[in-house]
């Protein structure tokens, strides 16, 4: 029934999606820019910002905060909430993923702790039922944490490593400890080495009959056409049942961008010793590469269906296949193409960022110039 709107001027906007009435500007809901809104229930809902607080906002009481959250000591981007136990989970530049306790929330903020560390940190995500966090890098690696327990905060070397590989076929495994390091460039990008050190990655990979809480995976997913070169995730969704994962990628010289999703394969692997890897590409799509340095953020449709992706000055909603048929329906042998089903042109500069209604037939997108669009495509 609200359209939030994160904005870089301290600025959140609500809208009505359905009139496209603007209902309220929250003029300084932070002091550095907004980078992302998650509604916790169907009245609260938790900003994060660029000046290292999260906030927490009742839609009936809008004029004041229902508390400020301190403890990122950097920009913070990313937003999850656990509905079953009411955590909310909250990942920064900073490398902090910080677990906040609502269910004691005061005016003065919530008991909070940090749950895991690690380097050069883009963006985090949990599956629809919480049982894996995800967490992607600017040196292009991707963390799977399995059988996710919220309330047991990991130090580095406390959690098991389950060995890791790029995701690709079976001749191509690379332990994900002497992968060296990666050189990038653009403005999101930082030269570094891997997310863990090699001394971490040596532990042993995983104990007999299963995974055991918080288990470790550690990704280089398989890129189309940057086999041999380094590329940062920048933008990490996932599929609303949880089958599969959806990233943008861009290659380190910034030159390329790719939108690509990957199958969770489930299961433990065979032996011990065998290298796990839990994710598979199926369908990829190069993108238009236009306006370098900035993240696009794109979505799943709620039905999981349909991919809405930023494409230069508009959208393009991608399909599984030409008829947006379910991915369990049409996963193919190998990587095929994502399906351009229709393109949406509105803006007169780079999109960043669209988001699906999760109850009406309706898209919303937003641009570097501040323009937000609301789309009911007629197929």
């Amino acid at each position: 029934s609200v359209l939030t709107v994160a904005c870089e001027q301290t600025e959140v906007l609500l809208f009505d999606p359905i009139s496209s009435k603007h209902i309220k500007t929250l003029s300084e809901a932070h002091e550095d820019c907004v980078n992302n809104i998650r509604f916790l229930d169907n009245r609260l809902f938790a900003t994060c910002s660029d000046d290292t607080t999260i906030a927490l906002w009742d839609l009936r009481k809008l004029n004041t905060k229902v508390c400020t959250l301190h403890g990122h000591t950097s920009w913070v981007k990313n937003i999850e909430y656990d509905t079953n136990t009411r955590l909310l989970v909250t990942s920064g530049f900073d490398g902090n993923v910080i677990i906040w306790d609502t269910n004691r929330c005061t005016e003065e903020g919530c008991p909070h702790k940090k749950f895991f560390h690690t380097r050069f940190l883009m963006r985090m995500r949990l599956t629809p039922d919480c049982s894996k966090m995800l967490i992607s890098t600017s040196s292009g690696y991707l963390l799977i944490l399995h059988d996710l327990d919220l309330n047991k905060s990991l130090e580095v070397g406390s959690y098991p490593i389950l060995r890791a590989r790029r995701t690709t076929s079976s001749s191509d495994i690379t332990s994900s400890g002497s992968s060296g390091p990666r050189a990038v460039g653009s403005p999101c990008h930082q030269n570094n080495s891997g997310p863990l050190s090699e001394k971490t990655l040596s532990r042993p990979s995983q104990r007999e009959g299963g995974s055991p809480r918080n288990s470790l995976e550690v990704l280089t997913p398989e890129v189309p056409g940057e086999r041999d070169r380094g590329n940062c995730i920048t933008s990490l969704q996932l599929h609303p049942k949880g089958w599969a994962t959806l990233l943008r990628c861009s290659s380190n010289t910034d030159d390329q961008e790719w939108t690509c999703v990957y199958e969770f394969q489930e299961g433990a692997p065979v032996r011990p010793v065998s290298p796990r890897c839990s994710l598979r590409l199926t369908h990829c799509i190069e993108e238009a590469n236009v306006g370098r340095g900035y993240i696009k953020e794109l979505c799943f449709s709620p039905d999981g269906r349909m991919i809405s992706s930023p494409h230069g000055f508009g959208i393009r909603l991608l399909g599984f296949d030409a008829h947006c048929s379910e991915l369990v329906d049409c996963l193919p042998r190998e990587a095929s193409p994502l399906r351009e089903i229709r393109s949406l042109y509105s803006h007169n500069d780079v999109v960043l960022t669209t988001k699906f209604s999760p109850t009406h037939c309706q898209i919303a997108s937003g641009c570097l110039s501040g323009r937000v669009s609301l789309y009911q495509p007629k197929f």
